[in-house]
């Protein structure tokens, strides 16, 4: 069983709304990383900013105060500088004892002693300050730093706490969010109708190969795909698809001349065999007439009329037999001859017993292009076929009707017959075919021959000792 798959515009279409969606996702996640690592510089330059103030100040009253240590910062210097930097911070000896707090005398930090792992940093040869980072919280972090006098003599370390307010940026970056998101959300859209558009003229051109190929086959006269206004992406299945329609045409000729050339052998023999048939007694008749007189025999009359009709009736049979040839042999050539169908079948029809024949048209003039004498022909032949096919002891009932729509002409022609057996269906149309006891059987096979030059159909339909029906169609204008 054969598994349903997605069609290509269908996968075009979700391709482009899977991008669109990603291509959001990205972009957003973009701009978040974006924020975050604009807002941590931001945060980490106004630090080092204020920190560098503040030690240039802290150097600055240690120098004013002709001192060099810590201890010549009186609480009110140290609490000055805290509020002209707008920052809290504390002074610690090298050891990591507190010396000064610009807040409470426990310290910022609850503690009054500086971690060993804090002390020991700034052992090192050349330290450089130390920022903490809380783990709990991304607004806090903890700076050290060396403090010095003019002379980079290091006489302490300081402490200060800083607290990064997110809140304003947090708001701006919600609101720059939601507008993205409103931007974002329109694209879909907009990429939803577009993707559509785009997946129907991206599958227009390869749905119009595919429907044209599905009409590809060997018996029909195929169209090659125009190649103006194309993608050219296609361009080159397209011509493809022309080549192959060259070769198959290529090839439907030398089949049908090699199916014709089969045929006439069939045929060749057929006629031959046909013919033997008559000589044989025309042989005997004259064979036995010729002993007859070498003994001296006496010929009455009636015993000459008896070999001369013999001999004609032979004759005959080569004859009708000849004929019947010749008319399969001349196949008819499309003519736009210009007819009254309903008049010329009427003519076909008046060949024969009217009484016998119900004759209908929806129309008294049914116009089309037809020659003349190969519908004559045509309606002749199936004619005489139903008036053959119905039992002796058994009355004719044949009905002829002729109607149209708006571009082919329809006739049927039934009977009351035997009606045709279930296998000799396939075979009905076949030269050389019959059901008789005498005959070629060209009739049916002529008449499919000159019906299928007029891109028309024959078909039939039959029921055991019912009857049959042939339906003729064929088109108003060639």
């Amino acid at each position: 069983m054969r598994e349903n798959k997605i069609s290509l515009s269908s996968r075009i279409f979700y391709y482009m709304m899977v991008f669109i969606v990603v291509e959001s996702i990205m972009i957003a996640g973009v701009t978040l990383y974006q924020f975050n690592k604009q807002n941590s510089e931001y945060h980490e330059g106004r630090l080092e900013r204020k920190e560098s103030h503040l030690l240039t100040n802290i150097k600055y009253e240690i120098e004013k105060s002709n001192s060099s240590s810590l201890l010549s910062l009186n609480n009110s210097v140290v609490q000055e500088i805290a509020d002209i930097h707008n920052l809290e911070f504390e002074l610690y000896t090298l050891d990591g004892i507190l010396i000064k707090s610009s807040t409470a005398v426990t310290g910022i930090r609850g503690k009054t002693i500086l971690d060993s792992s804090i002390t020991d940093y700034f052992q090192n040869e050349s330290p450089s300050r130390y920022v903490e980072s809380d783990k709990n919280s991304s607004y806090f972090k903890s700076s050290y730093n060396l403090v010095s006098d003019f002379k980079d003599t290091p006489l302490g370390i300081i402490y200060i706490p800083y607290f990064a307010d997110d809140t304003s940026s947090k708001i701006e970056l919600s609101g720059f969010l939601i507008r993205l998101g409103f931007v974002h959300g329109n694209m879909i859209l907009i990429a939803f109708v577009i993707a559509y558009f785009i997946s129907n003229f991206v599958t227009k051109s390869l749905d119009s190969i595919g429907n044209t190929i599905k009409k590809t086959n060997l018996q029909n006269q195929n169209v090659k795909i125009d190649i103006d206004n194309t993608p050219t992406e296609v361009v080159a299945l397209i011509e493809s698809y022309n080549t192959m329609i060259d070769q198959l045409k290529s090839s439907a000729i030398k089949l049908a001349k090699s199916e014709r050339e089969t045929a006439w052998r069939e045929m060749a023999k057929q006629v031959a065999h046909e013919i033997k048939n008559p000589l044989t007694p025309m042989r005997l008749s004259i064979q036995t007439f010729e002993r007859g007189y070498s003994k001296g025999e006496e010929f009455t009359k009636q015993r000459i009329k008896e070999f001369s009709d013999s001999l004609i009736q032979q004759i005959d049979t080569m004859s009708s037999i000849a004929t019947a040839f010749s008319d399969f042999a001349e196949m008819p050539e499309p003519k736009k001859e210009k007819l009254n169908v309903v008049e010329v079948v009427e003519l076909a029809v008046d060949i024969f017993n009217r009484d016998q024949i119900e004759f209908e048209s929806s129309s008294k003039t049914i116009e089309a292009n037809f020659d003349r004498t190969q519908l004559i022909r045509v309606i002749t032949n199936l004619l005489k076929n139903a008036f053959q096919a119905i039992p002796e002891n058994r009355t004719p009932e044949i009905n002829v009707k002729i109607f149209e729509d708006s571009s082919d002409v329809k006739i049927s022609i039934s009977d009351n017959g035997y009606g045709i057996s279930k296998l000799d269906t396939e075979k009905i149309f076949e030269p050389s075919f019959t059901t008789k006891s005498s005959g070629m059987g060209l009739g049916l096979s002529m008449i499919k021959s000159i019906i299928t030059a007029y891109n028309g159909t024959i078909k039939f339909s039959s029921e055991s000792n019912v009857g049959t029906t042939f339906n003729i169609t064929f088109p108003k204008k060639l």
